[in-house]
């Protein structure tokens, strides 16, 4: 083992830059999926004739099936059907179709936990099905849910180490180039990817109690 010459500045800051572009990755994914999953776990929870079944096969299909294969898809597949992205995108593409999926069905659990005489009481009052969902609804189901959302994206983050397979330049890349030009790099490598992988992830940990200290306060 190699401690000095693996946590050379150099290779710190190659470990750095996979870092930033698995934090990016991450971001969009967490901002495209919440968007989506909300929308999706909004449509199952009304219970639209159709929509609303179709959507929920859909949904099925995509939480049983493995990542590694969606982001296959979505690079390899997508482009022979005129849909071309580069690794980031179809990195970021990828992961946005799985979490999507997962955070619909935490959307709607949450949704279905709010007592349904909320929703009733909303509409008694004049208020129409979107109002009452946004004032009413949503904002009591939001709170319940924060663990769980929390939790997955958390998984989201450690799920884009999986993009290597498609040579996306993040953390987990890097640090395979790293160590490949020394055997003695192995094990300090893997305690600075350890640590990275740690900070970023409890640091969404804190972020999850705080708000659930701010909810019970309520």
């Amino acid at each position: 083992m190699d401690f000095s010459g693996a946590f050379s500045w150099m290779n710190v800051r190659f470990l750095l830059e996979g870092l930033k572009v698995t934090v990016e990755v991450s971001l969009f994914s967490i901002i495209f999926s919440f968007l989506i999953g909300g929308l999706f776990g909004v449509v199952r929870f009304a219970n639209i004739p159709y929509l609303s079944k179709i959507l929920g096969i859909l949904i099925d299909i995509i939480r049983n099936l493995p990542l590694l294969l969606i982001i296959f898809f979505t690079y390899f597949a997508l482009p022979q059907i005129g849909i071309k992205m580069n690794i980031f995108w179809s990195a970021v593409a990828a992961l946005t179709i799985f979490e999507s999926a997962m955070l619909s069905e935490i959307f709607r659990a949450g949704l279905n936990a709010v007592p349904k005489g909320q929703m009733e009481a909303g509409l008694s009052t004049g208020l129409s099905y979107v109002k009452t969902m946004r004032i009413i609804v949503l904002p009591q189901a939001f709170k319940s849910m924060i663990p769980a959302i929390v939790s997955q994206l958390i998984s989201l983050i450690k799920d884009t180490s999986l993009a290597v397979i498609i040579s996306l330049p993040e953390l987990t890349h890097q640090a395979r180039i790293v160590y490949g030009q020394n055997t003695n790099y192995v094990l300090p490598v893997f305690i600075m990817m350890t640590f990275m992988y740690f900070v970023v992830c409890y640091a969404l940990s804190l972020l999850s109690s705080y708000l659930e200290k701010r909810k019970y306060s309520y």
